[in-house]
């Protein structure tokens, strides 16, 4: 069985508190993009439980400390899993604010209530999937939502992005989330997100903003240029992903020219 998790960006992040359990709540709309990994399951011949390889993006570390493995071992908790050979190219970025990891774990979940005929609904996925990442459960509808909580409370959005041309730049530069959330002053919206995103795009680059960008870009100027480097190159809107360290702008048509963004990694396509 094969899968493409795919990558997401945020549009606008607010983070409008800090909660009692040290989590902070949230709002931001996220929408996918066609950035993917390339994820195979198998029933395994050879092994009692089961077998990781990966190859594209080197993945340091114990493999039982993938999110693909929690997965796993999750519903592995619950129901007779069978063995499994697991394969995954890692094409989306590490610290990138992408959810390339939650992803793959979300995608997982999937793959493996189709193999099994667990009969899980989307629903039972997601209580499953908040338990691996706050965004992990926006995956497995994988579509845009407005979300609220920690990340896991949705509200369908009708915003369509389709015709858009994305350019998504990331440097060489890992932004931990924990390091993030720490610098990050909570703040209620001047502003409806929902409302601000009925807007044409053109006007959301004084309206949506991420939270995290005034803290991430004094500290790392690079992506602060990165960004306005997008908006000098033609782009409609532009803004960091998630808690970075990546920037996507929005063109309304393929660029003609782009800065070279020297050691970055470098994608784009048109939006769906």
């Amino acid at each position: 069985m094969l899968s493409f998790p795919n990558a997401k960006i945020n549009i606008g992040l607010n983070i409008t508190g800090k909660r009692p359990d040290g989590y902070h709540n949230l709002e931001t709309v996220f929408y996918p993009i066609g950035l993917c990994d390339v994820l195979e399951v198998q029933p395994s011949e050879t092994c009692d439980d089961y077998s990781f390889a990966s190859s594209g993006i080197a993945i340091d570390g114990d493999p039982e400390q993938n999110l693909i493995l929690k997965a796993y071992r999750l519903l592995q908790q619950d129901f007779p899993l069978p063995p499994i050979d697991i394969s995954l190219v890692k094409h989306i970025p590490f610290g990138a604010g992408l959810g390339g990891g939650s992803a793959d774990a979300a995608f997982m979940l999937k793959m493996l209530n189709e193999m099994a005929e667990l009969g899980l609904s989307d629903e039972k996925l997601e209580v499953y999937a908040v338990q691996l990442g706050a965004d992990c459960p926006v995956f497995i509808k994988n579509k845009p939502v407005f979300a609220t909580g920690i990340g896991n409370v949705f509200s369908e959005t009708d915003l369509s992005l389709a015709g858009y041309f994305l350019v998504l730049v990331k440097p060489d530069i890992h932004v931990s989330t924990p390091e993030a959330y720490s610098l990050v002053v909570p703040r209620k919206p001047e502003a409806s997100l929902p409302e601000l995103i009925k807007l044409p795009v053109e006007q959301w680059k004084d309206l949506i903003v991420n939270d995290f960008e005034k803290s991430v870009f004094a500290r790392y100027p690079q992506i602060a240029e990165i960004k306005e480097s997008l908006y000098s190159a033609g782009a409609l809107y532009a803004s960091m992903s998630g808690s970075g360290s990546s920037v996507y702008g929005l063109f309304a048509s393929e660029p003609e020219q782009l800065p070279a963004f020297d050691n970055c990694f470098i994608t784009g396509g048109e939006l769906r």
